[in-house]
């Protein structure tokens, strides 16, 4: 994981291009946040009820919720990752868009429409339909929680890595401010826009990451006129590998331990979306559970041609800058977007910075896209599960709902804030690779369980929950990603004894299984009319919010 999500993409490189431009690059930052601020301000005078504030009023369309979907899943992580994966493994990189987009047709065939039909804000909403509402709202509260913020960390830690970097600040003191003002601006948007405000922020966002890559895409073909065959084939010359550049096995294969962890990171990657918290809540945003699957097409198309574009980035990069120059500047590879950039742009000239700048403040914009999507699914996952149905036990009124949700935002941007800060000089695999393990492993066992198996109890929900919450972070937790290597979070420690750097390969089966076992073992007899009533409502939209 740690080629596709080391925030420390861009360290050493704009360090040198950069200076003279400086003024420029902070004019792009200041414009985007401002265009921003303004949409978040204008999007929370429409935001009157918990309705609006969790779901933006379903108000959306479906192209219009399929660009936010795509805005909010587009990390920058993925924009910088992927490409230096390419431009350093050829074939085996590409695997990891291949993963990400595949994906989707989980969320589409088995998620989207029926959890737009089940719930109302978050996805403990669909779990508390048929089972004991407050012990598994907890859980699922929890497990939301859980996997945002690791998720957010990631991001916050690469925010401030980012722009401290590009606006020319070495000191300790002005990173962690720098973080702090991500956190600031996260806060500003969900408190005061709600869902409608994010998912306009997403919606720019989008538009300015495909854009973006657009041009860079053109640019790279446009060297090589257009011509595919001579960009593969120059890139598998330069990278030093040959043929096997463009051949499987070159990053997963060479030893039983890499194919293993192939798998593993598939299989957290594939199944893991479909439970991401921040992409589930996107699914309540429209009027219909027609709406939500017309959504994750559009959602498809948008990401399936962003991540076709990274086989031009990344062989682009491999092509024209090289396997040793990219290293040199990062080694995992995640400079090689930023590179490219200013490579097309003319390297030391004022049209290289000046596209070196745009494309980081793109990359600006996904994280705080994304820090936004975040922010609002663990703060209404607090609000609407745990503080009005499990603290109030549902006597709790719009208003009060929606005043904790805010606190809640405050409280988790704070946090982040504080983790982010003692985070940015780390390595942030680990904490992407316990998301989508989370996900994965606590959640899309329990959604599915609820939603296709009647004889699923509460007892089952709580054991998939927490086993799978248990099992993911304590493998992550003694997993080369933790330590015992040099791109480890502790490269001085060595405490891991599981090998795989994702612990998907246990921690999703034993999810899957541990709801089944729970449930078998419940002296609880299930509601099968209640199952029924979920069944029709699922499937049909009957009664849906």
């Amino acid at each position: 994981m740690s080629a596709a999500y080391d925030s420390h993409a861009v360290i050493q490189l704009a360090a040198s291009s950069t200076a003279e431009h400086r003024p420029l690059i902070i004019t792009l930052f200041a414009v985007f946040v401002a265009a921003t601020l303004g949409i978040t301000v204008w999007a929370g005078r429409q935001t009157k009820s918990a309705s609006d504030f969790y779901a933006g009023g379903r108000q959306f369309t479906a192209f219009q919720n399929g660009l936010a979907v795509s805005g909010d899943y587009m990390s920058a992580a993925s924009f910088l990752g992927i490409a230096g994966a390419i431009a350093l493994f050829g074939y085996d990189g590409f695997l990891y868009s291949i993963g990400f987009l595949v994906a989707w047709l989980v969320a589409l065939l088995l998620v989207a429409e029926p959890l737009r039909n089940s719930g109302r804000y978050t996805m403990g909403d669909v779990l508390a339909y048929r089972m004991r509402q407050r012990p598994v709202r907890t859980a699922a509260g929890t497990s939301t929680i859980v996997v945002s913020i690791f998720y957010l960390l990631a991001q916050m830690a690469g925010a401030g890595v980012l722009v401290s970097l590009l606006l020319g600040i070495t000191s300790d003191a002005g990173k962690v401010l720098i973080v702090a003002l991500v956190g600031v601006l996260m806060i500003l948007y969900v408190t005061i826009g709600g869902m409608k405000g994010t998912t306009w922020v997403q919606m720019v966002k989008a538009v300015l990451l495909i854009a973006g890559a657009l041009l860079m895409t053109f640019l790279v073909l446009w060297k090589f006129d257009f011509n595919v065959s001579d960009l593969l084939g120059t890139a598998a010359e330069k990278s030093g590998h040959g043929a096997a550049f463009l051949e499987p096995g070159l990053k997963y294969g060479s030893t039983d331990v890499s194919k293993l962890d192939f798998i593993s990171l598939g299989l957290a990657l594939v199944l893991g979306t479909a439970g991401l918290p921040h992409i589930l809540i996107r699914f309540y945003t429209v009027p219909t559970a027609k709406a939500a699957r017309k959504s994750v097409n559009w959602a498809i198309g948008i990401i399936g041609s962003f991540y076709l574009m990274t086989i031009a980035l990344g062989f682009g990069a491999a092509a024209l800058i090289g396997p040793d120059e990219i290293k040199a500047k990062n080694p995992a590879g995640n400079a090689a977007a930023p590179q490219l950039a200013e490579y097309l742009g003319g390297v030391g000239t004022t049209w290289g910075a000046i596209l070196l700048a745009v494309i980081s403040a793109v990359a600006f914009a996904t994280i705080l896209a994304v820090v936004a999507g975040l922010t609002l699914a663990s703060s209404s996952s607090f609000a609407h599960d745990i503080y009005a149905n499990v603290i109030r036990k549902g006597t709790a009124t719009e208003k009060e709902e929606m005043r904790a949700a805010k606190w809640a935002t405050v409280a988790i941007g704070v946090v982040s804030i504080a983790l982010g800060a003692l985070a940015r000089d780390l390595n942030v695999a680990g904490l992407v690779a316990l998301a989508f393990a989370v996900a994965a492993s606590a959640n899309l066992p329990t959604i599915l369980y609820s939603l296709f198996w009647k004889r699923f109890t509460t007892q089952g929900a709580l054991w998939s929950i927490y086993g799978g919450l248990a099992s993911s972070v304590l493998l992550v937790l003694f997993s080369p990603v933790v330590s015992g290597k040099v791109t480890s979070m502790f490269p001085d420690a060595d405490f891991a004894w599981f090998p795989l750097e994702n612990p998907g390969l246990i921690s999703i089966p034993l999810g899957f299984l541990l709801g089944w076992v729970g449930s078998v073992l419940s002296k609880e007899e299930p509601d099968e009319g209640k199952y029924a009533e979920l069944e029709v409502k699922s499937l049909t939209g009957t009664g849906a919010h």
